[in-house]
């Protein structure tokens, strides 16, 4: 297995700020409300995300949750990217929808977070996600 070497240090804002700014975050119109090692809240307008039965599309639902994945695995010193996700959609959506991600287990190089995205109360899918450290 080939290791990624990241060559870079950044601060918690400034990392959370990348993740904010990233090209198809910004494409989506995520944001972040709170993040901090561990955990993060995003949220997502549902504007232009909807598919032919006039609910959000599953990928878009997909991409706030891996979002919020990624923005709690990276918030802390380390860096780390995906090895694993899994998702699955509860209730369909046609509002504006947020997601909660926090870490849940470690266990040396990986880590393993639940998302929960929502609309409004409303639970709306379920989201796992094995995160590896690829950096400290």
């Amino acid at each position: 297995m080939q290791t990624m070497k990241v060559e870079h240090s950044f601060n918690e804002k400034e990392k959370i700020d990348l993740f904010d700014g990233s090209e198809f975050a910004c494409l989506m119109g995520i944001k972040t409300i709170e993040a901090r090692e561990g955990y993060a809240h995003l949220k997502m307008h549902s504007n232009g995300k909807k598919n032919p039965h006039g609910v959000v599309h599953g990928g878009a639902i997909f991409t706030l949750a891996d979002q919020a994945f990624a923005v709690a695995a990276n918030a802390g010193k380390a860096d780390r990217v995906a090895v694993s996700v899994h998702i699955q959609y509860i209730a369909p959506a046609s509002g504006d929808l947020e997601a909660v991600s926090e870490l849940v287990a470690e266990n040396g190089k990986y880590s393993t977070y639940r998302v929960m995205v929502y609309e409004g109360k409303r639970i709306i899918a379920e989201f796992d996600g094995v995160a590896i450290q690829v950096s400290t």
